[in-house]
């Protein structure tokens, strides 16, 4: 059995929330750069550029690429030759987040009442996802999101026999119904399958997926490709200034369902797509 202190958990997540929020991940800048190239507008070049910019200036500085910091989301693999000593895993966490945001002087967006609206003041608490596996590691991802892309995500309860046609036709309207409010180019999540909760968290899941992967099905591979195709010949363009880069990628990730159902999630993410991960 391997122990692991709760403090390392701590000081872990609190350089993944800097990290996350200042450094832009490589695939989404080698899309952003590929854009530049293929993209047919002026215009929408140039937004591009600029992007590429206040990425390279965030960097540099270690300012966030964005001044929405987020709701902090994790998806936490735990192994089961781990023992975690001191403070609970989600304690620690939520620990890690306080100190990332508060010393990473990163804004403070979660408030405590969803009515009452009074704002908690450092973050937290986290949205935990856990998943427990073999091994004596943990596998800390952590994903900040915006609520500009957030708003725009939707479910939709399908009947099976909407099959692939209505799957893809939802997908569609919800980023057509999205438009220039998630700060396009956008990535996709979608999660397909599963109960309503479920296909909602594969949907968030989908997104800390590099957006050069493929499912490992060739049926739901072809689909994101499918998908990819279809969202950017909406025009929508990057900012919203139109054009034919409107989406970065598509990522699918679906779990079994029951024969009654189709549940379909699509979690519409901005340009950064933020996310970064430590294994302790």
């Amino acid at each position: 059995m391997r122990i692991i202190r709760s403090d390392e958990i701590t000081k872990a997540v609190a350089e993944l929330c800097v990290k996350a929020n200042c450094y832009l991940n490589s695939d989404i800048r080698e899309a952003l750069e590929r854009g530049t190239e293929t993209e047919k507008s002026d215009v929408s070049r140039t937004v591009l550029k600029n992007l590429i910019k206040n990425a390279n200036i965030a960097a540099n500085k270690e300012v966030p690429i964005c001044q929405d910091t987020g709701m902090a989301v994790f998806f936490i693999e735990v192994g089961n030759e781990v023992l975690v000593e001191g403070k609970t895993i989600t304690e620690a966490v939520n620990d890690g987040v306080a100190k990332g945001y508060t010393d990473g002087y990163l804004r403070k967006s979660v408030v405590a009442d969803p009515l009452n609206r009074k704002n908690t003041g450092d973050n937290t608490p986290a949205v935990i996802h856990y998943e427990f596996v073999k091994g004596s590691n943990i596998k800390i991802t952590f994903a900040p999101k915006g609520f500009g892309s957030e708003n725009k995500s939707a479910l939709r309860m399908l009947n099976p026999s909407d099959g692939l046609d209505g799957v893809i036709d939802f997908v569609i309207e919800t980023v057509r119904r999205a438009g220039a409010n998630p700060c396009p180019p956008m990535v996709i999540g979608v999660g397909i399958g599963g109960t309503m909760d479920k296909c909602a968290q594969l949907a968030k899941k989908a997104l800390t997926r590099d957006i050069d992967s493929r499912n490992e099905s060739p049926f739901y591979a072809e689909l994101e490709d499918k998908l990819l195709e279809r969202i950017n010949k909406l025009g929508i363009g990057p900012q919203g200034m139109g054009g034919t880069t409107t989406c970065l990628g598509v990522n699918i990730e679906i779990f079994p369902t029951h024969i009654a159902g189709l549940p379909v999630a699509v979690n519409v993410n901005c340009h950064a797509t933020r996310h970064a991960v430590a294994v302790l």
